[in-house]
């Protein structure tokens, strides 16, 4: 990886390092500009670093902008100086967003981040939960479902209060084929005996529930989560589902308005919060879900209405 992000700057700073840099800019900015561009393209980011950051605040085009935070991130991650990498990253992503090279070497070098991060938590504690847990979510994203649940048993036999682990069991067991919601549940349960805060174990047994049609329990799970996790946007959208299913309209009102709130492009929302409005006789404010829900339907014709 550190050959590519050679590569990289090799490649990206041969462009016009010169051309463009205008007398418009702070006077100090130009000369060091120019130099640490030139000096860049030559491979000499040592050199070359320094003067980027020095001219880089103060240089008000565009071009030039994105020129030496290029350079400035390339160079910075030739030298392995994180933080400088890190931050001219966020200033271009900022400055250029959706910007194609930008998102291009943002990949590779937080990729690269990432790797350097999980070799050493390999190395320094390869014993660890969180080297076990790495390793359990690797299995889990190759779709190994017996290999990470082993990777999480280690896991619990080694401390049984570790968080998260039987979180990620119950994850497990409604992942497999066929799923297996009863030993999820399990699952989730003792989740909560491990900690008692976890909205996401909440909702997962909130999730059980209301598929089996057991909408009181769905309901109390819905309403914990929300509770415990004010964000949890989910939870709301879930939660007045559950209280429409069970013909308890006008509770439902309440997490369903905040839910298209923070969720106004999702037309499951307005299509719930309609049935609610409807059945409590708020016809007019029925009519506009119901125009919402097609208006965003037509934006994204796969969504359905749960």
């Amino acid at each position: 990886m550190i050959r590519i992000l050679h590569y990289l700057i090799l490649c990206g700073c041969s462009f016009a390092v010169l051309s463009g840099l205008s007398a418009a800019q702070a006077p100090d900015a130009i000369p060091s500009a120019a130099r640490g561009l030139e000096l860049a393209s030559k491979g000499r980011c040592r050199e070359a670093l320094p003067l980027l950051k020095k001219a880089a605040p103060t240089i008000a085009d565009k071009q030039i902008k994105y020129r030496t935070g290029m350079a400035m991130a390339r160079c910075a991650m030739s030298l392995e100086q994180t933080q400088t990498a890190v931050e001219a990253l966020l200033t271009l992503n900022r400055e250029f967003p959706h910007d194609a090279e930008v998102l291009y070497i943002s990949t590779h070098f937080y990729s690269e981040l990432a790797s350097r991060s999980s070799q050493e938590l390999a190395a320094t504690a390869p014993n660890s939960s969180q080297a076990q847990k790495l390793e359990a979510e690797a299995f889990e994203s190759q779709g190994n479902w017996e290999k990470a649940a082993a990777q999480y048993h280690q896991i619990i036999e080694h401390d049984p209060q570790v968080p998260e682990i039987h979180y990620r069991l119950g994850r497990i067991f409604l992942s497999t084929n066929p799923p297996q919601p009863e030993e999820a549940k399990k699952q989730f349960e003792q989740e909560l005996k491990v900690d008692s805060t976890s909205a996401s174990s909440e909702f997962m047994l909130g999730e059980i529930a209301r598929q089996s049609g057991q909408w009181n329990e769905a309901i109390a799970h819905f309403s914990r989560a929300s509770q415990l996790d004010q964000g949890f946007v989910e939870a709301y959208l879930a939660l007045g589902m559950s209280l429409n299913s069970a013909e308890k309209f006008s509770e439902a009102v309440s997490p369903l308005e905040a839910y298209v709130k923070v969720q106004p492009g999702d037309p499951a929302g307005h299509y719930q919060l309609a049935t609610a409005y409807a059945r409590t006789g708020r016809k007019p404010e029925a009519d506009r879900q119901i125009a919402l829900q097609h208006e965003t339907a037509a934006k994204s014709p796969r969504s359905d209405q749960h």
